[in-house]
């Protein structure tokens, strides 16, 4: 792989390299425990705190590792609903709809979408009347925005900071045709700059 293409595919959100058994473990541990001392974590690796320390420098470095930040619950912060909100954006406004979405505080999480809707985006709120106007008020008044969809959440079963590939079980991949329904991207979202 060129260095032009590794840096294509970083760009990209895709990893340039692949990630060995060490670096897996590492991520492992730091799941658990982001404030994991480089010593405690060469332990519990299995290698030397040198080579922890290159390690995780390297994770961060090729964008494995984006950051470190504490795991709050929501409602104790003060933040008692949380919804995700569905958007349809207009094919010729999906740059400046990233834009305006990565600029507000609301959102807590967004992803572009296969299916019925373009973008789906968890916010947070205070109360119910905060959700409304966040999806009246403000999402639904963007002009990149075709209809807006808001489901509150009543109860979130899983959270997980993150998933390795060893967490994911073996399938069965022999899944019968017609048990998925793809939805075709509407036009422009092909098209979109990568991150």
């Amino acid at each position: 792989m060129s260095s032009r293409d590794a840096e294509v595919l970083k760009q990209s959100g895709r990893s340039a390299m692949p990630l060995d058994d060490i670096a897996y473990r590492i991520l492992d541990v730091l799941r658990e425990n982001g404030r994991v001392s480089i010593a405690a974590l060469a332990e519990k690796v299995g290698i030397s705190r040198a080579n922890a320390y290159t390690r995780v420098e390297s994770l961060v470095h090729d964008g494995v590792i984006t950051g470190f930040s504490a795991r709050i619950d929501p409602a104790k912060a003060g933040l008692s609903i949380g919804a995700l909100v569905f958007v349809t954006v207009l094919p010729q406004a999906w740059a400046s709809f990233r834009e305006r979405v990565s600029e507000m505080p609301d959102v807590e999480w967004c992803a572009i979408t296969t299916g019925e809707h373009d973008a789906m985006l968890l916010i947070r709120a205070v109360d119910v009347s905060g959700v409304h106007e966040f999806s009246t008020g403000v999402i639904a008044q963007l002009p990149e925005v075709r209809t807006v969809v808001s489901v509150v959440v009543l109860d979130e079963v899983v959270r997980r900071s993150f998933l390795l590939p060893s967490d994911l079980p073996e399938r069965n991949t022999e899944i019968p045709l017609g048990m998925t329904r793809w939805t075709p991207a509407s036009p422009g979202r092909d098209t979109l700059p990568p991150r």
